[in-house]
């Protein structure tokens, strides 16, 4: 009995102590992480602007191959949704397009529904690299109610993992073709 006393008492503590770690953490986040193309920024604009792609480059896209889709709108405009609902680690939500600056930035507004509900705000922009190369950052900015901010502590590495694993996946994509 005293020792599941002990074990309690450490999880209680345990779960004490992160709440009031959370009672410090910023529930904004931002997350940002960029790559070079070799390939003339039209051409990448182009090819990030429509969501669908997504699928041959987002990690997160990639994760459940059999989730259901649905797109609604004209892909590459604004107001463009992609809806999605698939296995546990995918979840379910949609993607907008609220914004284009033509040639150099697209955003999105991301609905998260399960497992959990939020909302968080996505980009994509491009800028000159030099000899026809295309900077790409892909970033990602939302907040965290308390106690789930938390999470912020481990948000860049997470979120960021996966921005730097889909633009890889975008950078083979082009210069491939």
């Amino acid at each position: 009995m005293k020792i599941l006393k002990g074990i309690l008492f450490t999880l209680l503590g345990i779960v004490v102590l992160l709440l009031v770690i959370a009672l410090f953490v910023k529930k904004d986040y931002a997350i940002e992480r960029e790559i070079v193309i070799n390939k003339p920024r039209a051409d990448v604009f182009d090819y990030i602007k429509h969501i669908r792609n997504q699928d041959t480059y987002s990690i997160w896209n990639m994760m459940d191959p059999k989730k259901k889709q649905i797109f609604t709108g004209t892909d590459g405009t604004v107001g463009f949704i992609y809806a999605w609902d698939g296995n546990s680690d995918v979840g379910a939500g949609e993607q907008e397009i609220t914004k284009i600056d033509g040639g150099n930035r697209i955003e999105m507004e991301l609905r998260f529904k399960r497992p959990m509900e939020g909302v968080a705000f996505a980009y994509m922009a491009t800028g000159d690299a030099g000899s026809g190369a295309t900077k790409v950052k892909w970033g990602m900015t939302g907040t965290s109610n308390y106690p789930m901010n938390i999470m912020n502590l481990m948000m860049g590495s997470m979120m960021g993992d996966g921005l730097e694993k889909g633009l890889a996946n975008l950078k083979k994509n082009l210069e491939s073709k």
